[in-house]
């Protein structure tokens, strides 16, 4: 799961390069599905964070 938001954070440096002179709505956030479960994430572009919101372990 690391690995995974550690490539989302990269993700979203790439394509909000401008993010606290951001004026518009924040991107819809997802679901990233990992071995074992999945997470949900939403992107605030304003103040540079991609929040995990939600872990689910599915326990295989």
């Amino acid at each position: 799961m690391k690995r995974k938001a550690d490539e989302l954070v990269r993700a979203a440096e790439a394509v909000h390069i401008h993010g606290r002179a951001h004026e518009g709505i924040d991107p819809k956030g997802g679901d990233v599905i990992v071995p074992g479960g999945m997470f949900r994430y939403q992107v605030v572009v304003r103040s540079e964070r991609v929040y995990i919101v939600q872990i689910t372990y599915l326990g295989y």
